[in-house]
């Protein structure tokens, strides 16, 4: 295997933009490694033996960000154990001490291609993910949690997306149309990263 750096995209976005549905659907048309940075933590946070896991179940029930140490190793893990090298990192960083702790993790290890921004109306994302609550079980679709979700993607997450901005990284997509649509939207951000590489 040669030893490329991998590429990596983030992807970013309100809780219930559509991030995980887009996400699938890249990894299946584009040959990308579709790693949720949420669902790294929650399998780790289901392993009754991990005292990571601990830590993070205490963060995911306060709606709290977990420390990113702790996330930049389960994904870099992740990555290595793949024997890919291009990968859709799906909700994260989520904030200036995440991108820190990246940098600090990450620093020359990856060629960040570009961030996916899936822009969403709150009341659309607030009705999305308490209809997905219904079927998927989550903690975290539920009114309560999903407030507090928000304010924190609100006061943390948009600030990282303004930051990208300026290094032309951010392509952003409407993601309040139909799944459809939105893909449509991906497609010609991916096919204009692959003709530039």
């Amino acid at each position: 295997m040669a030893a490329t750096k991998p590429n990596v995209i983030f992807v970013l976005g309100g809780p219930g933009a559509g991030k995980g549905t887009q996400c699938t659907r890249i990894a299946e048309a584009y040959d990308y490694v579709h790693l949720s940075a949420g669902d790294l933590l929650r399998e780790e946070a289901a392993k009754p033996d991990s005292t990571l896991g601990k830590e993070i179940n205490e963060h995911l029930k306060n709606g709290s960000i977990v420390p990113v140490a702790i996330t930049c190793k389960l994904l870099e893990n992740a990555m290595k154990n793949s024997g890919k090298e291009n990968f859709l990192i799906d909700g994260f960083p989520r904030n200036k001490d995440n991108i820190d702790g990246w940098q600090k993790a990450m620093d020359g290890k990856v060629n960040i291609q570009c961030v996916l921004f899936f822009d969403c109306d709150e009341k659309t994302c607030v009705a999305r993910c308490l209809e997905r609550g219904k079927a998927s079980g989550r903690t975290d679709d539920n009114e309560e949690s999903l407030k507090k979700r928000i304010i924190t993607y609100n006061e943390s997450t948009r600030p990282v997306i303004q930051m990208y901005e300026k290094d032309n990284l951010v392509k952003r997509i409407d993601a309040s149309n139909d799944v459809d649509k939105v893909f449509q939207d991906v497609q010609n951000v991916l096919n204009n990263i692959k003709s530039t590489n």
